[in-house]
């Protein structure tokens, strides 16, 4: 199994540099990964565009939560996509829904252009879709370069031969990168059933924080105690993941 393209979703200059070092071909960047990612900081594109030189692709997302969009939000992601271009990306990741769940194909249109001449993905707002094929025509119709799906479930393994279905229907007018919950476990039967070329994976692992003192009584976020938790991408998770693709059989 060769010429497998593995893009790493990252929230840290460690975990981009991680995953570059680990043989991944890609990362997106996004923060608030607890809320699926949204656009993360100009510093923070700043820095890991200097310390990669894979491609990164960028989450233009302006809030968490659904991914029906107003106008001021959708400016907000134009602008957003301006800076990012400013700061050479390679890439931007998005997705627009209507209220009905259909793709919004006008105002995913006017992003690709915007976009131009980075590459863009629509993320998993497609899983979201109220029909997965009609999504994928209108994503067509849009311009846009690639979809990353778990096959409308909750990970890629359940999805698999839902992705497989859209990967002959796309019949390469669009690159179906297959995500959600791909692991060393499961990357061999999801690439071959899927007949996908590029994986989107966390990888994320739990890491020690330096913190000495904890206050139980406080907590600044969500998740209780979430203040003392960390996550980052390990360079041998992603060479372990990398192992598993070139040795499954072709």
């Amino acid at each position: 199994m060769e010429n497998v393209l593995i893009e790493v979703c990252v929230d840290s200059v460690a975990s981009a540099v991680a995953a570059e070092r680990g043989g991944a071909g890609r990362v997106e960047l996004c923060s608030d990964l607890l809320e699926g990612g949204i656009t993360p900081s100009i510093g923070l594109i700043e820095l890991i565009r200097a310390r990669i030189s894979i491609d990164l692709h960028v989450m233009i997302r302006p809030r968490p939560g659904d991914f029906c969009y107003s106008e001021e939000e959708i400016d907000v992601m134009r602008r957003d996509i301006e800076v990012a271009k400013s700061l050479q990306v390679d890439g931007v990741v998005f997705g627009v829904l209507e209220p009905s769940g259909r793709v919004d194909r006008e105002r995913v249109r006017c992003l690709v252009d915007v976009a131009r001449p980075l590459s863009v993905t629509f993320h998993r707002a497609f899983d979201m879709s109220s029909n997965l094929f009609e999504a994928l025509e209108d994503i067509c119709a849009t311009g846009a370069d690639r979809i990353l799906t778990s096959g409308g479930e909750q990970n890629g393994s359940q999805g698999a031969q839902t992705i497989a279905q859209i990967v002959r229907a796309a019949a390469g007018r669009v690159t179906i990168m297959a995500g959600g919950g791909i692991r060393v476990s499961n990357v061999s039967r999801i690439v071959e059933t899927t007949s996908v070329k590029e994986i989107h994976v966390g990888l994320s692992s739990a890491v020690a924080s330096p913190m000495l003192y904890h206050n139980p009584r406080v907590s600044m976020g969500k998740a209780l105690g979430s203040e003392y938790q960390r996550s980052q991408v390990l360079e041998a998770d992603v060479r372990k993941l990398q192992r598993a693709i070139s040795q499954a059989k072709a």
